[in-house]
């Protein structure tokens, strides 16, 4: 429609009586041809025959139309949000990790719009349609529950990330879980630790249940053997479930080391120590937490760097909006144990029948 028809058409829409205001349908059905050949006229888009776009530009002139220009520049814009699902801004994994990605989307002009499943399912749910609800450049997700079909799904519409856990078919940024403890608990075992606890979480996803079997493994292959009573699984660890680690630590058999599957429970864990005025025993930490670093001792830590993993995300989203047919691919970023004091503790010497150290 050239800029002379426009003004005709406004004048006309101008000086005509009030009246409801003529919508694209109704224009549509007045000239009798279907929406998208409105459109297509409106738009000065090509595929229409001359007759039926006078037809159409009288219709509109006849009815007044006068297109909505802010939803069709809303239409026309390009997505420019980043949506994050992961399981709580409270774990300081997931805090780093939504920072760096932030970081790396406003140097692109991309802003990030985030949300948590609590670990609940149904959450995940509900706030999977919150975030997919908008116009995505991307969607990354720490899935809980959601299946790999309704995922293919979305990568329909946005290119799509897992991060932490997998699900098949669609692109993931991982670690090695398995290797990972195994290494962590290698190194207890080189410093002589021979009962070493793991502390984990009981969730509905493999992280932890992998970084048990890595733990596993590493006993094994030293000769020692495992022991249930020394596996504590909890169905969360939070601020007010410290004493869950007290009864272990305080048992006359009380291991002299301990993997803690997450720095959730890591931080747990040396709160109970330090409430209880335990002695502090060997201790990793899978994963960094606040002031781990001043504790004394400093808490030793394998270092997943959830910088590493966010930035692996987010460039993979960016590479799929370039190239959408692109295979899945699954990106392992690589670990290291890092020492800080707690994990090099020696096993402690056993007590004589008077209580002096051997």
């Amino acid at each position: 429609m050239t800029h002379d028809e426009w003004v005709a058409a406004a004048a006309v829409a101008e000086a005509a009586p009030a009246r409801p205001r003529a919508r694209l349908i109704d224009v549509a059905m007045a000239a009798g041809v279907s929406p998208k050949t409105v459109s297509r006229v409106i738009n000065d888009e090509t595929g229409v025959l001359p007759v039926t776009r006078d037809k159409v530009m009288q219709t509109v002139r006849d009815l007044g139309f006068v297109p909505d220009r802010s939803a069709r520049e809303l239409k026309r814009r390009e997505a420019d949000t980043i949506g994050i699902l992961i399981d709580a801004i409270s774990d300081p994994f997931f805090a780093a990790f939504v920072s760096v990605v932030e970081e790396l989307a406003i140097a692109e002009g991309l802003s990030v719009i985030f949300a948590s499943t609590g670990y609940d399912a149904a959450r995940e749910t509900a706030q999977l349609d919150r975030l997919t609800g908008r116009r995505l450049a991307g969607l990354v997700v720490a899935p809980v529950a959601v299946p790999a079909a309704v995922l293919a799904g979305l990568r329909n519409r946005c290119p799509v990330v897992t991060v932490d856990r997998v699900r098949s078919g669609i692109d993931a940024v991982v670690i090695d879980d398995f290797g990972a403890a195994a290494e962590a608990t290698a190194a207890l075992l080189s410093h002589g630790h021979r009962r070493i606890a793991f502390m984990g979480e009981d969730v509905p996803y493999p992280t932890v249940s992998d970084r048990l079997a890595g733990y596993r493994a590493a006993l094994e292959a030293a000769g020692v053997a495992f022991d249930p009573s020394l596996v504590i699984s909890h169905e969360r660890f939070r601020a007010g479930e410290a004493a869950e680690a007290s009864p272990l630590l305080e048992r006359v058999d009380a291991p002299t080391a301990l993997l803690c599957a997450t720095s959730l429970a890591a931080i747990a864990t040396v709160r109970a120590i330090r409430a209880r005025g335990l002695r502090m025993p060997a201790l990793i930490s899978f994963g960094d937490f606040t002031l781990a670093e001043v504790l004394e001792p400093g808490i030793s830590y394998v270092d997943h760097d959830p910088r590493l993993l966010g930035a692996a995300a987010f460039h993979r989203l960016r590479h799929l909006a370039q190239h959408p047919d692109d295979a899945p691919s699954r990106t392992v970023v690589p670990t290291r144990l890092v020492p800080r004091g707690s994990g090099e503790i020696a096993p402690a010497l056993p007590l004589d029948p008077i209580g002096a150290t051997r």
